[in-house]
This record gives structure tokens, sequence and C-alpha cells, in this order.
């Protein structure tokens, strides 16, 4: 049985825009190592395979959360297309919740960070979509009972 969520890994071009998106919701780097050779080659099933691999993480977390951040140095990393589209088969978004939606909108909004929809209310909850790395979809909860 599953206990909870570990991780979400995320590939990227960019490296230094993905570490600034995550801090700006709170995420710290941990650690940033290159992964390669025969064995993560064999785990991973990409022959050839070399990469950045940063894990970032939120502090006071309960349970533990990370992002992993995989820049490719080899082989090429292959272009989603549909990667921002919420109509696709497959990895649709991640979300996470927090305290103050407004407070964290603010902070997003003054780093740059592109919101892709007005605040709606739905389920006792108050959600927001994000533009975020890569062109990924990160979406923001705040549970309660306030309307949007």
């Amino acid at each position: 049985m599953v206990k909870n969520i570990d991780h979400v890994t995320v590939a990227v071009r960019d490296l230094a825009a993905a570490k600034q998106f995550f801090a700006v919701l709170g995420f710290r780097e941990e650690t940033s190592v290159v992964i390669s050779g025969p064995t993560m080659e064999r785990y991973m099933a990409i022959p050839g395979l070399e990469a950045d691999h940063v894990t970032l993480v939120l502090d006071g977390a309960s349970p533990r959360f990370e992002i992993q951040l995989l820049r490719y140095r080899a082989p090429e990393a292959h272009v989603d297309p549909f990667i921002g589209r919420l109509d696709k088969l497959g990895y649709n978004h991640v979300c996470f919740a927090v305290a103050d939606l407004d407070a964290e909108l603010a902070n997003l909004r003054g780093h740059g960070v592109r919101v892709l929809n007005d605040v709606m209310a739905f389920h006792d909850r108050r959600l927001v979509y994000l533009a975020g790395p890569e062109g990924i979809t990160v979406e923001l909860a705040e549970w309660g009972s306030r309307s949007a």
C-alpha cells in the first residue's frame, strides 16, 4: 500500500530557471550530482545517459517531498509539443497546497511567474494554474471555504 508521494521529477533544459521557479514556491536545493554509467543507464533504460540531477526539498514538510530536476547532457531530451495541454493523455499537472493563495500569487507574480487562469472555487478549495518550467502546469490549492 502506498504511504505518500515521495517526489516528482521534471526534465528541463534550463536548470537555473527551474530552480528559481521552485525556490519562489519555497523549495531549496539539497543535492546536485551528475548521474551516468551502466547502473543508471539500466535503471532508467536510457543508453548513454548522462544528466545533471538536482534534488529540491521543502523544509518542514511532513512527510518529506522532493522535486527532482534532470538536465540531460546525453542523449538529447525529447520535447513534448503538448506538455502544457491539459486535454492530453498521461501526466497532467502537479498541485501544491498553500496556506494563503492570494499572498502566494502576489509573490509569484512579483517574480514573473505567469498565472494561467483566474482563481476559482471548487470542492472547498481555491485553485489556480501556473506556467511552470518547460511548459509544465503547476496548480496551487488553498483549502477552506473562502470564495474565489
